[in-house]
């Protein structure tokens, strides 16, 4: 037989049997083809595929079944149905690694629960050996109220305790504690702070704001004893489909000193320290982007570099979160009308305008973009005055700044809308905030201010304003921001602005995926799945499209891959 008539013969068995019956070689060559499911791009069309095929890192085709006949993987995926979809990008995290101190009040579900945790970890550590914690909050207890001093003496009287309510904003210490802080009856509120008292004027145990004046007297632990907790906590948050994460907690303490360090810096996730522990582990993390709070201008200027340096494992954001005001966790957060119920009390901001003015302009001549912490409209309104005059005397206006505010939990007045819009300053918001803090807003905030607490739609469709999502840590899951965002409830099941404030599905998938990353300049790389992105994906059993907002709420991830690679896996 001649080679032509060889040849034409394997052509047409190829054609009898379908392409994809021929030998691999024939096709493309690919790593990873995951098929058989909905795929939502999540690209500008929000457009539906079924097949994605992977190269390495990055995604090389995105379309029907039509592409296991073009491509050849070693590994493939049935998806059976479910649904693909970019992965979340979380643009407001703290790490949360668990001490060799610490108890997980959050996990408590009474006070007597966490009294029994206290118990244990005092048996375990000795008498006079400090007890930490976090994340503890009122609405998850039976008795529904906040810890106070005397809890926590009744089951710890020999050892000094904090624990951080959930949020961080406010803490609750017992008597050990707070003896050594220095702290009683007459010592004044701290600036940008509040220390509460009982029925008789005694301490009842609850900072809000200034953990600092305890915290700081606990001992702490070394960065390589945190080390493998932060590896723990880092993997976690993958089990929840986060591919990408901005860290709110960064800093720059542990660079030289004279280049932007400082003397004994504290234990917690630097630049400098990121960096090294995604050098050892490889390609097993969600992607970091590192707010700085901002070190002052002497020590930003000796650092020399700003926002953007890095790479898409670890890379430089915004300064931030550099705290414009307190937050309703306090509650501190710097509202424009009394709060409800207490006249006369608006919250606390955190910066005279000339302080904040200066900390802005500093970063800005430097090269950095701003994302500052703002939760009341009043802070709202400060912050973007800041903002709008850095931008104008900066020489930014004309320029892809991409500023924003993060939290913008209660809408200030139109005139700050108006500059926001003008100068194309951008949102980070949390969701979740309306399901987790729904008490504290009904406790706290008027009419107004409650219906349209964490407000989306008039941003994004009165004014044109771009939002990106994250969690805060209340709680770190993008599957209860998305509930949030679309139903407006709460765990009551009661509706707040639906209409005045939900968002599409649709909308709220691409500010969990897509918006992300352009907040940190990276929409090229990652946030959909398309060709040349990374392939930085999450497998659900259902289709966040159509499923019943429940199941939404309390729905689980079944897989997640960073880069391709396959990183968690239920």
């Amino acid at each position: 037989m001649t080679g032509g008539n060889k040849g034409m013969r394997i052509l047409a068995l190829g054609l009898l049997m379908g392409v994809s019956a021929l030998p691999a070689a024939a096709r493309e060559q690919a790593d990873l083809i995951l098929h058989h499911g909905k795929v939502l791009t999540v690209d500008p069309k929000f457009s539906v595929k079924s097949v994605v095929v992977v190269r390495g890192d990055r995604i090389v085709a995105v379309g029907g079944e039509e592409l296991r006949k073009r491509y050849a993987a070693a590994k493939e995926i049935d998806l059976g149905g479910r649904t693909l979809m970019p992965g979340f990008t979380d643009t407001h995290l703290h790490p949360q690694p668990v001490a060799p101190s610490d108890i997980d009040s959050g996990a408590a579900r009474s006070v007597g629960e966490v009294q029994d945790m206290l118990r244990r970890k005092a048996a375990e550590l000795g008498p006079g050996k400090w007890i930490t914690g976090c994340c503890w909050q009122e609405s998850n207890l039976a008795e529904n109220r906040n810890l106070s001093r005397a809890d926590l003496d009744a089951a710890t009287p020999n050892n000094p305790v904090i624990l951080i309510r959930n949020g961080g904003h406010s803490s609750v210490s017992n008597s050990m504690a707070l003896k050594i802080a220095g702290l009683d009856r007459n010592t004044p509120d701290p600036k940008s702070g509040l220390i509460e008292h009982d029925a008789s004027g005694e301490l009842n145990g609850i900072i809000r704001e200034r953990n600092d004046l305890v915290r700081k007297f606990v001992p702490p632990a070394t960065f390589a004893e945190m080390r493998p907790a932060y590896v723990v906590w880092l993997k976690h948050i993958l089990s929840l489909g986060i591919t990408s994460f901005f860290n709110a907690s960064g800093t720059i303490d542990d660079e030289p000193v004279g280049k932007g360090g400082i003397e004994n810096p504290p234990p917690n996730l630097t630049f400098k320290r990121a960096r090294e522990l995604y050098a050892e582990q490889g390609a097993n993390l969600p992607r970091m982007t590192m707010y700085i709070n901002h070190p002052g201008a002497e020590r930003l200027g000796a650092f020399g570099l700003h926002t953007g340096y890095g790479d898409n494992r670890v890379r430089l954001g915004a300064i931030g979160e550099m705290a414009v005001d307190g937050g309703f966790t306090g509650p501190t957060a710097w509202l424009l009308a009394d709060y409800k119920g207490q006249p006369g009390f608006r919250g606390k901001g955190r910066f005279t305008d000339a302080e904040l003015q200066e900390a802005v302009d500093s970063a800005a001549k430097l090269g950095w973009q701003m994302g500052l912490h703002a939760i009341g409209d009043a802070a709202i309104a400060q912050t973007i005055t800041a903002y709008a005059n850095s931008l104008a005397s900066n020489g930014l206006l004309s320029k892809d700044h991409r500023w924003f505010t993060d939290h913008f939990t209660i809408m200030p007045p139109e005139a700050t809308m108006a500059t926001m819009k003008q100068d194309k300053i951008m949102i980070a918001q949390q969701p979740n905030f309306l399901y987790n803090l729904e008490d504290r807003y009904e406790q706290t905030l008027d009419d107004w201010r409650l219906l349209h607490n964490n407000p989306v739609a008039t941003p994004t469709h009165k004014y044109g304003l771009f939002v990106a999502f994250g969690s805060d840590n209340l709680p770190v899951n993008p599957l209860v921001g998305l509930y949030a965002a679309v139903t407006r409830k709460g765990p009551s099941g009661r509706t707040h602005g639906l209409e005045e404030e939900g968002v599409s599905r649709e909308e709220a998938i691409r500010m969990y995926t897509a918006n992300g990353p352009y907040l940190s300049f990276e929409e090229k790389e990652k946030g959909t799945i398309e060709p040349g992105k990374l392939a930085d994906m999450v497998v659900l059993p259902f289709d966040p499209m159509t499923a019943d907002p429940e199941a939404i709420l309390k729905g689980q991830v079944d897989m997640t891959f960073v880069g391709g690679k396959l990183v968690y896996k239920r």
